[in-house]
């Protein structure tokens, strides 16, 4: 098969596995503790409070609670390690970044003629990263049992789960990759690299196929690097109604930015002269678009001290693109025709970029409940419970992507999270602090944990401007399978995330 360096444009059939899967699909779908200082100390719990920029973004009500014009910053330091533990093996990976993870104004329009019942309106504007994206993971181990093989051999023999019947690799050799789709793709990448053999060389019509991977030890690595994020920047439009009643509407512009490489390589210590030795496998994916959504929300003051809200957040809409890059290696014994009996290597259609057709996703929509209660201007306690359906996550349109989304709805469930904060005034200084409890959106609860979560902070009020800082804490517990079919052997891994966030706010 001919080398190609080019772009190739992949035309979807509904026998297509896209290159991304239930596990990027989560990555739009899941919403990290991000925002103001205050925000993030109080574990984001204010559904029922308002009067802070990240608030707007759990209740767009909490906007008519501002009572002057306000503009916020806010810096923020992340760091995430990975634990991960593959068939026995400890390995750890570190990754930490700083970026400007909040920004916004808000400007308070007040009716002062004491007829009307509608005391002021509300404009705002505020960008938030709601997810930060870098991210790197690397697990090692000797596996006795499962080769890569089983990768390749999954994409070319019969295989109901994604809709084909097997694949004659033989007719297909001279073909170029802009006449194959994403299985056809796959499995000529192992029959090129010499990673799995026709069951019957002599039958023009073979369409399965056996490893030319010798049994033995395999020696395997998995890096993952990944980096970008998922911001939204949300208009808001907000008003009070007397002193009991706050409205308000959120539209959310959604952009999103996400590269990923895994590099697997995998080392057989059988020291027979014959089969494949070694196998590099490394793919790129480079994702990016934009979306849409709105919120809906009141709070309501039932006494001067009690408070509740609910908010209504609708899916959002995404359009996406993939870009996929990948590369095989490998090194082997009895390579080409005739074979060669001596260790050689081969890189089949290496540095190929597969520029796929933009498509949708709608992320799940979710409810947010909360409730606050406030004693005076001494302090105040709150608490938010929210639900999303994480199997309503869907690829569009239906039809090109019917085994994805059978996927997703077979995996995953519905899942609340539970945030409870509070805060203690000593004259300018604010004391805070929160906890955050947040279900696995996977029906099996492993594929990814319960994440627990606590938080931190103090404030200080100089008049017209306010320094807060927060500290975060969350962890939780995951199972890393380094490909989606086939050889689906996986890394426990153990997540910890910190966060250091430091918000100026001014008064205009």
């Amino acid at each position: 098969m001919k080398k190609l360096i080019t772009i190739l444009i992949m035309v979807f059939s509904n026998t297509v596995v896209h290159a991304q899967g239930l596990t990027e699909a989560l990555l739009y779908s899941k919403e990290s503790l991000n925002g103001t200082a205050r925000f993030q100390a109080m574990s984001g719990a204010f559904g029922a409070l308002g009067g802070d920029f990240s608030a707007i973004n759990v209740n767009p009500a909490g906007a008519a609670v501002f009572s002057n014009n306000q503009l916020s910053f806010t810096l923020s330091n992340f760091n995430i390690k990975n634990n991960s533990d593959y068939l026995g093996t400890s390995t750890s990976s570190n990754n930490s970044n700083f970026d400007l993870n909040q920004a916004g104004v808000v400007f308070v329009f007040k009716d002062y003629n004491p007829k009307n019942d509608w005391k002021k309106l509300v404009l705002s504007v505020n960008y938030e990263n709601v997810n930060n994206f870098d991210n790197s993971l690397y697990s090692s181990g000797r596996n006795t049992n499962h080769s890569i093989d089983q990768y390749f051999l999954s994409y070319a023999n019969p295989n109901s789960s994604i809709g084909q019947s097997g694949i004659n690799l033989g007719i297909l050799e001279n073909s170029f990759y802009e006449d194959l789709n994403y299985i056809e793709q796959q499995a000529f990448l192992g029959y090129n690299g010499y990673i799995i053999n026709p069951d019957n060389p002599s039958n023009a019509n073979n369409n399965t196929y056996n490893s030319n991977v010798p049994t033995g030890t395999y020696n395997q690595q998995n890096y993952v690097e990944s980096t970008g994020y998922n911001g939204k920047l949300n208009f808001n439009i907000a008003t009070q109604y007397k002193d009991k009643f706050y409205f308000g509407l959120n539209l959310n512009s959604h952009f999103t930015d996400l590269r990923q490489s895994s590099r697997f390589y995998e080392n057989n210590s059988n020291s027979t002269n014959s089969g494949v030795r070694s196998i590099r496998f490394d793919n790129d994916l480079y994702t990016y678009g934009s979306g849409f959504s709105f919120q809906l929300g009141a709070i309501a003051k039932i006494t001067s001290e009690f408070r509740a809200g609910l908010t209504y957040q609708s899916p959002t809409w995404y359009r996406l693109f993939d870009e996929l890059q990948q590369t095989l290696t490998t090194t082997g014994y009895n390579y080409g025709n005739p074979p060669n009996p001596n260790l050689s290597s081969i890189t089949p259609d290496s540095n190929i970029i597969i520029v796929y057709q933009p498509y949708s996703l709608r992320a799940p929509g979710k409810w947010t409940g909360s409730l606050a209660y406030v004693f005076g201007k001494k302090g105040l306690i709150s608490l938010d419970y929210t639900r999303r359906d994480y199997s309503n996550t869907i690829f569009t349109p239906r039809n090109e992507f019917q085994t994805p989304n059978q996927i997703l709805a077979n995996a995953l469930d519905t899942a609340g999270e539970l945030r409870i904060g509070a805060e203690y005034r000593i004259k300018q200084v604010s004391l805070r602090g929160g906890f955050r409890n947040e279900h696995s959106p996977y029906k099996n609860g492993k594929t990814i944990g319960d994440l627990t979560g606590f938080s931190s902070g103090l404030g200080y009020n100089f008049g017209n401007t306010k320094l807060d800082l927060a500290y975060s804490y969350a962890h939780r517990n995951s199972q890393n399978s380094f490909f989606s079919q086939g050889f689906i052997d996986s890394a426990n891994i153990r997540t910890k995330n910190n966060n250091i966030v430091m918000t100026l706010l001014f008064e205009l």
